[in-house]
């Protein structure tokens, strides 16, 4: 029987024996005879180099895993030669390595101790394992540094170490509640190996200390007007017992003749010290709380602290600012003079701070200002002359700002209406106006309606109209015309005479019915338009009604002979005094002819001797419509011994040019006044 050692940690190919030198055989003849290994185990863990002899490492051995905690690891070999067939027995000691670290079963073991623990009171703990044997298996255990610890090793009967932790010193959970330690085992090998377990070690609470509020008084600002439910705060309260001993439960402390009005206010959460808002919080209302709070543990028996809370609310600009108008003046006369009060008007803001202070602002285009009275109140007063006629009334809105942030703003517009003065007077919508009227209209016919206004309103604005009598006609005005003295026609008084008056100047007055009376005047021109009312009136030869005009012609007279000249006139003007001159038919053929405009009566064709007088009727007739007329019988009788002198036959002074041509000149101005007026007429169509 061959015995062979080899160290468990040896890599494959790794010699263990010199197989042809112990059984005393030479390597060449090994595999001749057919040299196997057979192993007894099964596994195949070696194997034989033939050609050099020796038993070889197969697989990497593994102690731990071959034999346990076994003090010896054994591995039994056969191996069988033939020719002669023989069989040999080798054994292979594995030796142990410190391959192993030492391991507790757990990596954390948690203990617990009660605060009022005895010094001298032992904690088990648990054995590390090492699969290492002998001396690489654990030698001894070591604790991490402890002011109230230590650590203590016993010995088994078996030769296995129990540490146990001792304690040294009394503990104090409220000062440190949890210790936590670092426990190591550590073996014999070359080099030591080590491993570690943390050890956690709770100190178990007493009732001993009451519940503790930090800070005992405190102070929360909070802006009024949160949400309901809102946290206002925590309670930082601290009881340094645990469990049932350091369970802290909360509520209000309150009197019972006199509860808080906080606890309409505020809700108190009984476990977690909570404290939200249940209502809304008016800053207007109450400025600042205070809140008492109670702390009781569930220890046995319970202790219990108190906090002291101050909620100071911060004002948030929640209220818009009021205006009120104590007395509003109107109506406001026209005429008040700058600086008349109109109004006095009051604000107020429920806030306080820069959100509580307000400003009051009008429209600056406004004829009116504020003027502060004292805080809180202003006088709206005029700024400028008012004007009615301008203005009738002002919308007059005033706001109000206050200085919170954002800004709050309130306004309110009230009417003011400006009353009416006797400011104005009346005005004619012309000073100078033209009217025409027929002659021989009927008394009360309307001429022209004369127009005036006044801006003023009321009494002030109504007028009344009158003739005044300036004295610029002989007979006073108002025998020829009167105005209604509430529309301003004014009519005929009488019929007008073209031929008497051609032309009225009828002065206007209005009036108003202010105090004092106000009034203005114009002219109304009136025009007296001619009628055909007159019949041509025959100058020459002038006979009486009934009786015929004698003249003699020489018996001689030439064709062309002027045997004399009629001479008329008309009292009427324009185309009414307009006059033709024409000879009335009669039974026989006269010689003479009467020449249409001029009046001329020639001898249109020798007489003859045998003809004696001839009667003519000449008839002047006017343009007018209906035209007029007049006529006049001349006897022409012929005389052997008569000579034209026509001259010195009219009873009237000799005509100069101008008169004779009276009639060709009046025709004259009225085609060039007709021509005038088509040409203006002709312009102000182009235009």
């Amino acid at each position: 029987q061959l015995h062979y050692s080899v160290p468990e940690d040896r890599e494959p190919g790794f010699s263990v024996g010199d197989l042809a030198k112990d059984l005393g055989v030479e390597v060449r003849s090994l595999a001749a005879r057919n040299l196997r290994l057979v192993s007894e185990g099964g596994q195949r863990h070696f194997q034989v180099d033939l050609a050099a002899g020796v038993l070889l490492l197969d697989s990497r051995l593994d102690r731990e895993a071959l034999c346990g905690q076994s003090p010896t690891c054994s591995l039994h070999l056969q191996l069988v030669m033939e020719n002669p067939l023989q069989l040999h027995r080798v054994e292979v000691d594995v030796l142990d390595v410190n391959d192993n670290a030492p391991q507790f079963p757990k990596p954390e073991v948690v203990l617990e101790i009660t605060e009022v623990a005895n010094p001298g009171t032992r904690l088990p703990l648990e054995v590390a394992e090492d699969p290492d044997m002998g001396s690489n298996s654990i030698s001894t255990y070591e604790l991490s540094p402890s002011k109230h610890f230590a650590l203590s090793i016993n010995v088994r009967g078996d030769g296995v170490k129990m540490p146990e932790i001792v304690l040294e010193k009394a503990l104090d959970r409220e000062k440190v509640p949890v210790h936590h330690l670092t426990l190591t085992a550590l073996d014999g090998g070359n080099p030591v190996k080590s491993g570690t377990a943390r050890v956690t070690i709770h100190v178990l609470d007493a009732n001993d200390n009451p519940p503790v509020c930090d800070p005992p008084i405190s102070k929360v600002l909070l802006e009024e007007n949160v949400p309901v439910g809102t946290l206002v705060t925590k309670l930082n309260v601290t009881d340094l017992d645990e469990g049932p001993n350091g369970d802290v439960e909360y509520s209000f402390k309150t009197s019972n003749n006199a509860p808080g009005k906080f606890t309409k206010l505020f809700s108190l959460d009984a476990r977690t010290g909570e404290i939200r808002t249940k209502a809304p919080l008016d800053y207007e209302e109450s400025s600042a709380y205070e809140i008492a709070v109670r702390a009781r543990d569930k220890g046995s028996p319970a202790m219990e602290g108190h906090c002291h809370l101050r909620v100071e609310l911060i004002d948030i600009n929640d209220n818009s600012p009021e205006i009120l108008l104590t007395s509003v003046s109107s109506p406001v006369q026209e005429d008040a003079a700058p600086g008349t009060v109109i109004a006095l008007i009051g604000v107020k803001d429920s806030d306080s701070g820069d959100n509580g202070q307000v400003r009051l602002q009008i429209a600056k285009e406004l004829p009116f200002k504020l003027v502060s009275s004292f805080k809180e109140h202003f006088s709206l007063v005029t700024s400028a002359p008012l004007d009615r006629e301008k203005a009738s009334g002002y919308n007059i809105t005033v706001r109000a700002v206050d200085s919170g942030s954002p800004q709050r703003a309130t306004q309110k517009t009230f009417y003011l209406r400006i009353a009416d003065v006797n400011d104005n007077a009346p005005n004619f919508s012309s000073p100078f106006d033209t009217a025409h009227v027929q002659e021989n209209s009927l008394p009360g016919t309307s001429v022209f309606s004369v127009s005036a206004s006044d801006p003023d309103e009321g009494s002030n604005a109504k007028l009344s109209y009158s003739i005044l009598d300036n004295g610029m006609q002989d007979v006073p005005i108002s025998t020829y015309f009167r105005i209604d003295q509430d529309n301003g026609t004014i009519y005929t008084v009488r019929a007008l005479d073209y031929e008497q008056d051609k032309v009225f100047q009828v002065p206007v007055e209005v009036k108003d019915a202010g105090s004092p009376a106000l009034s203005s005047t114009a002219v109304v021109h009136v025009f007296v338009l001619d009628e055909n009312d007159n019949a041509p009136n025959i100058v020459y030869p002038s006979v009486p009604k009934g009786s015929a005009f004698h003249q003699a012609i020489p018996a001689l007279a030439e064709p062309g002979y002027l045997v004399t000249k009629i001479v008329a006139v008309d009292a009427d003007s324009g185309h009414n005094a307009w006059l033709s001159y024409q000879l009335q038919e009669s039974a026989e053929a006269l010689p003479f002819q009467v020449e249409r405009r001029s009046g001329e009566i020639r001898l249109a064709q020798a007489l003859r001797e045998s003809e004696d007088s001839h009667r003519l009727v000449v008839e002047v007739r006017d343009n007018g419509t209906p035209s007029l007329s007049a006529s006049v019988v001349i006897v022409i009788s012929p005389e052997e011994n008569s000579v034209q002198d026509f001259s010195k036959s009219l009873d009237l002074p000799q005509s100069s040019p101008e008169e004779t041509n009276l009639t060709l000149y009046l025709i004259i101005s009225l085609v060039s006044i007709s021509l005038v007026s088509c040409v203006m007429f002709g312009l102000a169509a182009a235009r």
